[in-house]
């Protein structure tokens, strides 16, 4: 990437030769790409960043606007749709913050059909989920807890959980085998729970450490504790200086996770996060484990296990998540899939009464429409952007990104999104180790995307001149490292200043 680099160095210079017809100059309507234009100068730069040879191949979309009047002022295949990875993201935030509101709380609720006759509950408990992916070990801790602080020491019912308030479609429909076993391909329900502060909905953190000595087997422990899984451990200790081959995965279908391969003696751990099988019973699972744990008995005949909250029932206790607001911060900075997925459904379930990801998809395109975005030229599957048949042309992603700027939740959406180069992990985020040393650390804010062959960086820069610009960025087809650039693309936005 010489190429790159040499205009790192050179900052703004201007090639008069960038200037040629070229397909790589022309934007969507068969003209040269802001040729005549004021940025003429950023014009060039872009254009010969995009003749970099490791986009040989390779399909482009950059679409650049003024934003404080969405006026395109680059545009190079800017209408062709392509896939754009997790940039759907910015899609599914607006729409969030838009329906459901930057104060809105995902809630989770006990029920019971019973009364409380002494210490005991006679009737069943339900633990009903309404979608909160933040649902950690201590909050159904803290249910137990005022539980008992109710009187309720023992449960004379079944234990019931309850993930009603979405549909059952566990996954959407272009997920692949391969991640659908980890944290990004995580199945998504109305009841579920996270490993940690992440959180990665409906995952668990599976750590494999070497023992003591090689032939000894290799330690595996969960965050958190659980039975709900079951550990294949076929992993081996081997002499210090051997190749570490561990693989820890998950077999379809179930929830036995395998275990194998070697760690060398005083070897470095391996983690991974394992999506569950139907989270629904993992987190139930951990209800069951805190209520053993602060010495609620569930006595009689009782049964733990799937059903519906009676409507006639009386809610002991309710959680609530925290705002949509904070949880921007995580779901954005990290790209969190799982975050995006319940918000989907939770967007279909409070507005068109169907938590789905049919009637969550519904809502994120109206959103677009309202935003100015084409919604005729976009094609949305899922709301993280895991899928390889979202289309969306870059054009429209700049679109929405100018959208927002009007909107009361601007500072929210803008806030979370990762800051190039700032390395504290929750500001930074998926940007954090990106153009550092450069006009864009500390001022390019955007969201990245990552898929096979699927690049994507889109979100906000203000030039030397205090311009703030807005800027969408897709590569596909790629079969190169093409993050840097994305990465001089940016630069160039943030380093431009007019003549």
């Amino acid at each position: 990437m010489a190429k790159l680099n040499r205009w790192r160095a050179a900052g703004l210079l201007v090639l008069a030769g960038a200037l040629a017809a070229s397909p790589l100059q022309m934007g969507s309507d068969g003209e040269m790409a802001g040729a005549d234009s004021e940025y003429a100068a950023l014009t060039a730069q872009v254009n010969d960043i995009l003749q970099d040879e490791s986009l040989d191949g390779a399909l482009a979309g950059v679409s650049i606007r003024k934003a404080d009047s969405g006026e395109k002022i680059y545009d190079h295949f800017g209408d062709i749709r392509l896939k754009p990875a997790s940039n759907m993201k910015l899609f599914t935030l607006a729409a969030a913050l838009e329906t459901l509101g930057e104060d809105h709380r995902f809630s989770t609720e006990l029920h019971t059909d019973g009364d409380l006759k002494g210490k005991v509950l006679q009737g069943n408990l339900y633990l009903k989920g309404k979608g909160d992916p933040t649902l950690l070990e201590e909050d159904f801790e803290r249910f137990a807890k005022e539980l008992k602080a109710q009187g309720i020491h023992k449960v004379k019912g079944d234990l019931i959980g309850d993930d009603s308030w979405f549909d059952d479609e566990r996954l959407s429909e272009d997920m692949t085998w391969k991640n659908e076993v980890y944290y990004v391909g995580a199945q998504v329900s109305a009841l579920t729970a996270s490993p940690n502060k992440d959180y990665d909905a409906g995952s668990i953190i599976v750590e494999a450490n070497a023992g003591d000595a090689a032939g000894d087997e290799v330690r595996v422990s969960l965050s958190p504790e659980t039975d709900y899984v079951t550990i294949t451990n076929n992993a081996q200790t081997v002499a210090a200086g051997e190749p570490k081959t561990l693989s820890i995965t998950r077999d379809h279908g179930t929830n036995e996770i395998i275990v194998e391969g070697n760690i060398p003696e005083q070897g470095s751990r391996t983690r991974e996060w394992i999506a569950v099988d139907e989270p629904s019973g993992y987190a139930l699972s951990l209800f069951e484990k805190a209520l053993d744990k602060e010495g609620v008995e569930l006595i009689g005949n009782s049964q733990t296990e799937m059903g519906v909250t009676p409507s006639d029932s009386r809610m002991l206790v309710e959680h609530q998540s925290m705002t949509l607001a904070e949880l921007s911060i995580p779901f954005m900075k990290l790209s969190n899939n799982g975050h995006g997925e319940a918000l989907a459904k939770q967007m279909g379930r409070v507005v068109n009464g169907e938590g789905s990801w049919e009637a969550g998809l519904d809502v994120m395109e109206a959103t677009a429409d309202k935003l100015g975005v084409n919604v005729d030229t976009i094609h949305l599957r899922d709301a993280s952007g895991m899928s390889h048949v979202n289309l969306i042309p870059a054009n429209e992603i700049s679109q929405l990104l100018a959208g927002t700027q009007d909107e009361p939740w601007f500072d929210t959406f803008l806030e979370s999104l990762p800051v190039a180069g700032a390395s504290e992990r929750l500001v930074g985020g998926t940007l954090r180790n990106r153009m550092k040393g450069t006009a864009a650390e500390g001022n390019v804010q955007a969201k990245t995307g990552s898929l096979s062959s699927v690049s994507s960086l889109a979100g906000y820069a203000t030039t030397q001149d205090g311009e703030r610009l807005v800027f969408a960025i897709i590569l596909n087809n790629d079969l190169a490292n093409v993050t840097p650039i994305e990465n001089a693309i940016a630069e160039a936005i943030a380093g431009y200043q007019a003549e």
